[in-house]
């Protein structure tokens, strides 16, 4: 059964239309800036999907792995935050992180600065992918929920010494727009500013560097790929093994064997480079059982 292709690249322009919107959308309080604050308004609240520093002068709503650490911190089992984050996971999966995340497109940006690129040894690329799950269950979960200061306080753990989105949407700007701040930087920040440029550097030589190796909010949403609404589909039956789709992966994922994996952040790389159109995307409950994902059992055509 044929089926029709878009043109060569309209899908990646499609989905940077999309990036683009959901960052505007997610920081466009633009207020912020010219009023050297932050949003405090009922929107704040709410979590959005991606990680977006709540102290961003642009952000309008609330980011889920601070609004986490700060409910667990509170002594507060954290029912919403998780509820929503496990709503988006069962339906998006890694989605999130392909299409929706401000930060993800910074990579996406930082990744194409011309230069020299770095192919990870698989050695060393492989251990280093489980170092964002062990950040997810120590500075996410663990430290805030259990470690307390003299004072009896909690600290946001992730985000005060490891969030580079934090230091880049909402520490930098707030700094650079208030002379009192300016005044208050101490060594915390700086070592904000020193991972920040860790994570450019990489960002630069590895693609999606922080989502690879530091992202907890990756980790999370990549518990749910495998069995999300929204996933990636292969037809091995097309496929004339031209190894085109893993060259065009950010992630290293290797599609022909393991398509859905955890890794997968559903960007479509993949399926705009393959060319016999053996790679899409699908929204469905339940697996289709097909001779092909696209294409009807031999006896029906």
């Amino acid at each position: 059964m044929h089926r029709d292709r878009m043109k060569p690249g309209a899908g990646q322009k499609i989905r940077a239309v999309i990036r683009a919107c959901a960052a505007v959308l997610f920081n466009g309080y633009i207020a912020g800036f010219t009023k050297k604050s932050i949003f405090t308004g009922k929107a704040k609240a709410f979590c959005v999907p991606v990680l977006n520093c709540y102290s961003c002068p642009g952000a309008l709503g609330a980011c889920p792995i601070g609004s986490l650490q700060a409910v667990l911190g509170s002594g507060r089992f954290p029912f919403y935050v998780l509820g929503s984050l496990m709503l988006f996971g069962a339906v998006m999966g890694r989605l999130v992180c392909g299409l929706l995340c401000p930060f993800g497109l910074i990579q996406d940006l930082l990744h194409r600065i011309p230069g020299k690129k770095i192919k990870a040894p698989e050695k060393a690329d492989r251990p280093l992918r489980y170092l964002k799950y062990v950040i997810l269950l120590v500075f996410v979960f663990i430290l805030p929920a259990f470690w307390r200061d003299s004072y009896g306080s909690y600290a946001p753990w992730f985000c005060k010494y490891i969030c580079p989105a934090g230091t880049l949407e909402g520490g930098m700007p707030l700094v650079l727009l208030n002379p009192e701040l300016r005044k208050l930087e101490g060594v915390i920040f700086t070592w904000k500013t020193l991972v920040l440029a860790a994570v450019i550097i990489g960002s630069v030589l590895i693609p999606r560097f922080f989502c690879r190796y530091l992202c907890p909010l990756g980790a999370f949403y990549s518990l749910f790929n495998r069995f999300s609404m929204y996933r990636m589909e292969y037809d091995k039956n097309s496929c004339i093994g031209c190894g085109m789709c893993e060259k065009a992966c950010p992630m290293a994922v290797k599609v022909t064997e393991d398509i859905n994996c955890a890794e997968c952040i559903r960007c479509g790389k993949c399926a705009d480079v393959c060319p016999k159109h053996a790679i899409c995307a699908t929204f469905r409950l339940t697996e289709k059982k097909t001779s092909g994902p696209f294409q009807e059992p031999k006896e029906n055509l």
